[in-house]
């Protein structure tokens, strides 16, 4: 298995709700962030969208928020591809303070190019392959 590809934040201030957390939309903030290190860590990056117009849009997300986090946690989201198809991939981030797991997003993004799903570049797609991860047992759980 390949190294696992981690992103680390440090919670701010203003991400801090009214119970002394950290906000639910922040949570997903710093996913979001991962998934822009996976992104560049792939070749989809800046000059990437420029160059050929596309980019990845996440069609759907599963948030579990597992533990609350304080002000000025430093954070660790790990990222692993669950699976790469023509046009789509299925990734999973867990974050962690600590070493403790806080907060999980599973999601599906499509590669689009001129409003349309289009395939991922070969390269593009060994890439993301390389940082395949065995799917894990919360993921594809729906909400009861």
């Amino acid at each position: 298995m390949p190294e696992p590809l981690t992103y680390h934040d440090t919670v701010r201030d203003e991400w801090i709700d009214y119970n002394g957390h950290l906000s639910e939309a922040y949570y997903v903030l710093v996913f979001g962030f991962a998934t822009d290190h996976l992104m560049a860590s792939v070749g989809l990056d800046e000059r990437y969208r420029a160059e050929n117009g596309a980019s990845l849009y996440t069609v759907e997300a599963h948030v579990r928020y597992l533990r609350e986090v304080g002000p000025r946690s430093e954070v660790t989201v790990t990222t692993g591809v669950l699976s790469v198809g023509a046009r789509k991939v299925r990734l999973c981030h867990e974050m962690t303070v600590g070493g403790v797991l806080v907060a999980t997003e599973e999601l599906l993004a499509l590669h689009v190019a001129g409003a349309r799903a289009a395939p991922f570049p070969d390269d593009v797609a060994q890439r993301l392959l390389h940082h395949r991860r065995a799917v894990p047992d919360y993921a594809g759980r729906a909400i009861s």
